[in-house]
């Protein structure tokens, strides 16, 4: 049964479906957050509002006439959970306007190193074709699987690995 599947179960109250949804897509949905938030305790409260709303809303997707992804639905509710979490936080806190704890400026080889490296990266990642540039960035940023890359993108998984080891290569290549 495909996640969108589910999605559709869900919308009709069916909590095995809810069950099956959460336990193939919490873990990457956790780790697609954790990427772009450190705190444990803020990525905890966004999944657990991201699958409150998903009981909620899955009508809504369900419903749709789009043909998009249940895993991209999921993802764009979790993203703007998160977003509202950073808001609340922001509202919450107060920054000091000095610095707590004195700091170190890095060593100036190390800067250039860092730059340098990180140039030369960027640089070989843009000159990736855009389907390979994909599947790495959604393996390797994203900490998908090959699975879930493949549901991601919409493609078959011989091909999400085809492309990963192509990127790879190419990177390889393009960084010695």
């Amino acid at each position: 049964m495909t996640e969108a599947e589910l999605v559709r179960r869900v919308a009709h109250g069916d909590r095995a479906a809810f069950d099956e949804l959460y336990r193939r897509t919490a873990p990457w949905l956790a780790v697609r957050l954790r990427r772009r938030c450190a705190d444990d305790e803020v990525v905890a409260d966004v999944l657990q509002e991201t699958y409150l709303a998903v009981w909620r809303a899955a009508g809504s997707y369900a419903g749709s006439v789009t043909e998009g992804s249940a895993v991209g639905w999921l993802w764009t509710i979790a993203a703007n959970r998160l977003v509202d979490a950073f808001r609340r936080r922001a509202r919450q806190e107060r920054v000091p306007s000095f610095p707590l704890v004195p700091t170190t400026a890095p060593a100036a080889e190390d800067e250039v190193m860092a730059t340098r490296v990180d140039q030369d990266l960027e640089q070989a990642l843009l000159r990736l074709p855009p389907e390979l540039r994909q599947v790495l960035q959604a393996m390797v940023l994203d900490g998908l699987s090959v699975r879930q890359t493949s549901v991601l993108l919409g493609m078959p998984e011989g091909t999400v690995k085809t492309r990963a080891r192509r990127a790879r290569i190419a990177l390889r290549e393009a960084l010695s």
